[in-house]
């Protein structure tokens, strides 16, 4: 796992990168979400989407749900970067769909538009 620090309008914001998932519950993304909060002051957190469980993007398990609760419950922001195109379920288009309407989560293709969402320059 690698962590990049960028400065915005809406405070740090951190990008993660890793090639395995390192956010599998709401538990390890909390732990995630402190940890970065802790060692940099961050609220706002860019991460590539093979760091997140496959779990998150089938609705059902309701691990989108819990993780996403528990982040919002702590006032993270959050942005998943990756290629969501692959995924056929209309549910998770619906969602992504939505959140990307929101302030709390965004579904984004790359790491430029993350940093655009969560650091307010839409």
């Amino acid at each position: 796992m690698t962590t990049n620090l960028i400065e915005s309008s809406k405070g740090k914001i951190a990008v993660i990168h890793s090639d395995t998932p390192i956010v599998t519950d709401a538990r390890s993304a909390l732990d995630l979400a402190a940890t970065l909060h802790y060692e940099h002051e961050c609220q706002n957190i860019a991460i590539n989407k093979s760091a997140i469980t496959e779990d998150f993007f089938r609705l059902s398990t309701g691990v989108a749900g819990e993780i996403v609760q528990k982040l919002v419950n702590y006032r993270y922001r959050l942005a998943i970067i990756g290629d969501f195109s692959g995924y056929a379920s209309k549910p998770l288009r619906d969602y992504i769909c939505e959140c990307n309407k929101g302030r709390h989560l965004y579904f984004v293709e790359s790491e430029q538009a993350a940093v655009e969402k969560l650091g307010g320059k839409e």
